[in-house]
């Protein structure tokens, strides 16, 4: 029985590969062609792993969430949605692409799902239906993805923008927006831990009201 050449390279190899281009290069120079020659591939050779870019993301994405650590589940909803949270934040910096590669991601890998298992195990005390804790999860992801996105573009505007705010404050048309930066200090500072607390808070208790 004649048996065709074994595989070069492996699925893994590949998923491996692509991350380290987004890691390093940003998503969009993950492509096809751009991993192939990662792995010192032909780029024909990588759809004997993968069928196209969109299950690559798919497998990236949960390659790395294999990376976060599992937090506990105490039975406190906010704290181990504030833990989960936090997990997330750390996995998202240490990646900066994931919150790009997050909408739409078909996330049935087993640590995508061990995710989403964790986040159901926290909000079981909570009583609210399975469909509003998916809802929940999906909305807190999306916070945690915006606010790294925020954080990885840098939290000091430009001369310029400061330049522009500080003239229009001159002006004395927007009082608000001046007493609220006046009374801006280390303490106020962006605090990951203080705005997710109200987040998860408010949208729990809104869910639970409905």
């Amino acid at each position: 029985m004649t048996r065709g050449r074994p595989p070069a390279h492996t699925r893994d190899q590949v998923v491996d590969a692509a991350i380290r281009v987004a890691d390093t290069e940003g998503l969009a120079a993950v492509t096809i062609r751009r991993v192939a020659t990662e792995i010192g591939a032909g780029a024909m050779s990588l759809y004997t792993y993968v069928p196209d870019k969109d299950r690559l993301l798919d497998l990236m994405v949960d390659r790395v969430g294999a990376t976060m650590p599992a937090t506990p589940v105490t039975g406190d909803w906010r704290a181990d949605l504030l833990a989960l949270a936090g997990a997330q934040r750390s996995l998202m910096r240490a990646h900066p692409w994931l919150p790009a590669a997050l909408p739409n991601r078909r996330l049935t890998g087993p640590h995508m799902l061990a995710y989403l298992e964790r986040g159901l195990a926290a909000l079981a005390p909570t009583g609210l239906d399975g469909p509003t804790k998916m809802e929940l999860i999906a909305l807190i992801t999306g916070f945690v993805a915006a606010y790294v996105t925020s954080e990885l573009a840098g939290a000091a505007p430009p001369d310029e923008q400061v330049a522009l705010i500080t003239s229009a404050l001159a002006t004395g048309e927007f009082p608000h927006l001046a007493a609220a930066l006046a009374e801006g200090g280390p303490g106020r500072e962006p605090s990951f831990e203080r705005i997710a607390n109200w987040t998860i808070s408010g949208l729990v208790e809104q869910a639970s009201r409905e």
